[in-house]
């Protein structure tokens, strides 16, 4: 590898640093690795004592707070350890050097392989572009709040909250008040998080709906994932050579999705996620959708941009997240980017079942219809229908990056074969002939 707008190599540890990593936060975050080049690697010295001073020099000289968009990890290259730093892209930009401020001489923005001093006026435009209104800076409806529970979760990776950890978690508002943070962590709380369970393939028959919350977000995490896991059943599938197990879902990919969706969910609008299971898939819905200034490319690259980087912190710190910009990578590699689906004001992962995506399509056409004159682009169009019945053209379009135009083109055809039929009108659904 070799430098780039999203790398950056050097062979110790020098004041550089903070320049580098503000560049980083300002632009689209990325890696710096101390201790080595393209293709060699240095002596520098004391790991452990390194990645503390790092860190120390990290947390109290870049403002705003950069706590929960760092890693710093030890990766071995050429038989040798060395230090690699993840940054993320902050959502609180400009970020700058606290001892030179808000100016030319503190501020940096990545550009190509260099970090560049940013220009005033570039400076005002993306000041007046940030976010202000963060769980951060929201009063919690209630200021009774006790954490008994997140001391516990702490102690249990042993880690001990001191008597000022609600200002180092960043649990106050700027008037000394609990913040939505802090109300999202207490013991006792007004947040829940649902689980429900339907029989067939949409939302009319509701069998189970569970609720988790009122209490520590960390801990109604914990519920939804195991209640899913429970709903994650082995089934096998015999072969003439032998006998294989399978999950219904990917269990990784099912943690990782999960932790997104209630990490990077849009506090601020007090929705929480909600997750559904179907007799065919999983989906999972969270409030928001892509950040700002982000492409769909730079979200599935693997681009962390932390909505809620006090959370992430949290969870971090609770090792319930890796490195950062690890959870897409995941998710991606059992499931591809059709199963996001992001609509205006959320953004919804579908997670079909072990043997209903792709293959099972064709397989189904070839059995009962002629499939001989069905295109690839329109079997992807009914793999997307059959995880949403309801999906609507422009969801499609997006997915499939193809224009409207076409996918009506498409979605005609198969009404005319027979395979496709739209019940009730634009307000309905699709049902498949197959």
């Amino acid at each position: 590898m070799i430098e780039n707008n999203r790398i950056e190599y050097k062979r110790k540890l020098t004041d550089e640093l903070e320049k580098e990593v503000v560049a980083f936060l300002n632009s689209d975050g990325g890696v710096i690795y101390i201790g080595r080049d393209e293709n060699d690697t240095f002596d520098i010295g004391n790991l452990d004592e390194l990645q503390l001073k790092i860190k120390d020099r990290l947390k109290n000289n870049i403002s705003p707070s950069i706590l929960g968009l760092f890693d710093i990890v030890i990766e071995k290259f050429n038989n040798t350890n060395i230090i690699k730093i993840i940054v993320a892209s902050g959502s609180e930009k400009p970020y700058y050097i606290k001892k030179r401020g808000m100016s030319s001489k503190g501020c940096y923005i990545r550009i190509g392989s260099a970090s560049e001093p940013m220009d005033d006026r570039f400076i005002e435009e993306m000041f007046a572009r940030r976010v202000r209104h963060t769980i951060r800076k929201i009063k919690a409806p209630r200021q009774d709040l006790s954490f008994n529970q997140l001391k516990i979760y702490y102690e249990s990776k042993d880690l001990l909250l001191n008597e000022k950890f609600t200002q180092n978690l960043e649990f106050l508002t700027d008037d000394g008040s609990y913040n939505f943070v802090a109300y999202l962590m207490a013991d006792n709380n007004n947040i829940s998080i649902k689980v429900a369970k339907y029989k067939g393939l949409d939302r009319i028959e509701l069998i189970e709906n569970n609720e988790y919350g009122f209490d520590s977000i960390i801990k109604a995490t914990k519920s939804v994932l195991d209640k899913l896991d429970v709903e994650n059943t082995t089934f096998a599938k015999i072969t003439h050579k032998e006998r294989i197990e399978k999950t219904l879902w990917d269990k990784v990919a099912i943690r990782e999705a999960v932790i997104n969706a209630i990490v990077h969910n849009d506090w601020t609008t007090e929705v929480p996620p909600k997750f559904e299971v179907f007799d065919d898939r999983l989906e999972i819905t969270s409030a928001g959708t892509l950040p700002f200034g982000m492409s769909k490319d730079e979200f599935f690259s693997g681009v962390s941009n932390p909505k809620n980087r006090e959370l992430m912190r949290i969870f971090r710190d609770l090792e319930m997240v890796e490195q950062l910009g690890s959870g897409m990578p995941r998710i991606l590699n059992t499931y591809g980017k059709e199963s996001f689906i992001f609509m205006q004001n959320f953004t919804r992962i579908v997670f079909a079942k072990s043997g209903q995506i792709g293959g099972q399509i064709g397989g189904q056409i070839g059995g009962q219809i002629d499939s001989s004159n069905i295109t690839d682009r329109q079997k992807e169009i009914l793999d997307l229908i059959k995880r949403n019945n309801k999906i609507s053209r422009k969801m499609i379009s997006e997915i499939l990056d193809i224009n409207q135009s076409a996918v009506l083109k498409h979605l005609n055809t198969l009404k005319q074969k027979g395979i496709l039929t739209r019940v009730n009108g634009t307000r309905g659904y699709w049902e498949i002939k197959i």
